[in-house]
């Protein structure tokens, strides 16, 4: 009897997992065609939310099917989110960069430009979702932002830049606002000595390692130029504004926090409920987790990355 019981089991589980589907659409033409990939689940949560995926990679590499961006879709879909990975331009793909202290200058205005170009895409993503939100069977304004590293810069930027009334985020829907941004490890760029929100952010869960200096934890750049600021600075000024979200340190550790996941799906579907709720608290800690462990990441620079 527990033999059937547990072939039966099995048999359900891969019906299941047979269920979950993939389609892939382009959704703008920029030099290329950017495309993302929608990952439908088998059995679909009832609320009908969706998370949009940036993946990860310095603006130099990464891609919106590797293995991490397959992991979060899985471990989402199982949830019963509809998961959206998508492309974006990488401003640092062809170009040729001297990685030394001399070049911190240019490298601030490079940077200013990746993101730039990487928020416009995005943009893209999320109105192109939104414009098709029927075929793809989701509710648009239950739509989660996440990333990591590279994709956390950008979703951080996207909803400041939304909440500012910026030009890179001009091409989202009128009165779009996500559902909650979630970002691993990301900071926000800007020319300005600090940040201000002239309309309310969407909820926000900054993850950052206290050790990073990759995305620096409190922030990089020199004066006169575009500085990219971390989870610690946004975290005072979202305080300032009185504005909810979430900050999760992780004391001593460094760029791992950016690759947390599939580990941390308990937090990151636990901040969604209270945000769809619209019962979002403040929350402010240290977390450990046997998972996140120094490494090499841990004493990487910006510098470090880029001789890689």
């Amino acid at each position: 009897m527990k033999k059937h019981l547990f072939i039966t089991a099995f048999c359900l589980l891969s019906i299941i997992s047979m269920a979950q589907t993939k389609t892939t659409y382009p959704f703008v033409e920029r030099d290329s065609t950017l495309y993302l990939d929608v990952h439908q689940p088998a059995v679909k949560r009832a609320d009908k939310a969706a998370v949009l995926s940036v993946f990860g990679g310095g603006f130099i590499v990464g891609k919106r099917d590797d293995s991490y961006q397959t992991a979060l879709a899985d471990s989402l879909v199982k949830r019963g989110f509809t998961v959206i990975n998508i492309d974006y331009r990488l401003g640092l793909k062809d170009s040729v960069m001297v990685a030394d202290n001399s070049r911190l200058l240019d490298l601030d205005d490079l940077f200013q430009y990746c993101i730039n170009i990487a928020t416009e895409d995005c943009a893209e993503a999320v109105n192109w979702v939104v414009a098709h939100f029927k075929e793809l069977d989701i509710d648009p304004s239950k739509i989660v932002l996440t990333g990591s590293s590279a994709g956390a810069i950008t979703v951080l930027q996207l909803d400041y830049c939304r909440a500012n009334y910026l030009d890179q985020a001009s091409a989202l829907p009128k009165g779009w606002k996500p559902a909650a941004v979630i970002p691993y490890a990301g900071g926000i760029m800007c020319r300005k000595s600090d940040l201000y929100y002239k309309t309310a952010p969407a909820p926000t869960l900054l993850m950052h390692g206290t050790k990073d200096k990759i995305v620096n934890y409190k922030g990089f750049g020199v004066p006169f130029s575009p500085k990219l600021y971390g989870s610690k600075t946004i975290d005072k000024a979202l305080k300032e504004q009185d504005l909810p979200h979430w900050f999760i340190r992780f004391e001593g550790i460094g760029h791992e926090v950016a690759s947390w996941f599939p580990g941390s799906v308990d937090l990151f579907c636990a901040f969604v409920e209270q945000c769809l709720s619209g019962r979002v608290s403040n929350l402010d800690a240290i977390m450990t987790d046997e998972a996140l462990k120094p490494t090499e990441w841990t004493n990487m620079d910006l510098f470090d990355l880029y001789k890689k």
